[in-house]
């Protein structure tokens, strides 16, 4: 099955919001279309509304990095999915390694945020990923099933499509190492075989499957050659407009 390939750009806590803007503004004229890939930046939840009115209308989609996941309610600093989605945001960014990290998000939260981003109409972006000691002792493939089947766990099939996974190994994330081509093909189409025992091929085949880990000008091109490699979550290197730009004009093949 043919699948668009996504580059999205995770700007984590970087940029003021008057800085953001003027980056969306920069993306904007060097993408004045994206033909064949979707492309999504997902700024801090203080830029959200002024990236979308420059973004609005254009090629370029906006995601916000995390929801809580319940609709309102006294949960003083959190954004639910409803307010983001009325904001302008396609997509949702639901548990990086990060939020796994520092802010102790479990495959249970990263299953009721996935929810609470389907039944809103965004599409999650759900995140998973081994840490290097899991790596090194042999244990990748399991973290990886675990994470998958813990944080997509009942949820309506009748929605799934709209799920996009991706893979972060959690070495690779800002150390400037990367996962080869060969390691993340490995783990991507593990994922793509555990997607079809979950919701069954025709999801499987039409799930797209993120690489995120280091991804720069260097390494995309051999990334995005292969199979079940569908796009990339792109950190650092999506705050340089014209770096970004250039990763967006990958070569496949």
């Amino acid at each position: 099955m043919e699948r668009t390939p996504i580059i999205a750009g995770n700007w984590k806590m970087n940029t003021t919001p008057s800085e953001g803007t003027r980056l969306a503004e920069e993306l904007s004229k060097l993408l004045p279309d994206t033909e064949g890939v979707d492309v999504v930046i997902a700024p801090p939840h203080t830029h959200l509304f002024s990236v979308n009115e420059v973004i609005k209308g254009g090629p370029i989609k906006l995601a916000a990095q995390n929801i809580h996941f319940k609709e309102s309610g006294a949960f003083t600093g959190e954004i639910s999915a409803q307010m983001i989605k009325d904001i302008g945001c396609e997509y949702v960014i639901i548990g990086h390694s990060e939020r796994r990290q520092f802010f102790s998000e479990t495959d249970q939260s990263v299953n009721d945020k996935t929810g609470a981003a389907l039944n809103c109409g965004l599409k999650p972006i759900v995140c998973v990923g081994e840490s290097l000691e899991e790596r090194e002792s042999g244990k990748a493939l399991d973290v990886i099933l675990k994470q998958l089947e813990g944080g997509l766990k009942d949820l309506p099939k009748e929605l799934s499509m709209a799920i996009i996974v991706a893979y972060e190994p959690v070495w690779a994330i800002g150390t400037g190492k990367t996962a080869t081509d060969e390691q993340a093909e490995e783990v991507h189409r593990f994922i793509r075989e555990t997607l079809e025992k979950i919701f069954g091929r025709e999801v499987s085949s039409a799930t797209r499957i993120l690489y995120g880990g280091s991804v720069k000008l260097d390494n995309i091109d051999g990334l995005m050659a292969q199979p079940n490699i569908d796009g990339a979550l792109v950190g650092g290197a999506s705050l340089k407009a014209e770096t970004f730009k250039n990763i967006i004009r990958f070569k496949k093949g």
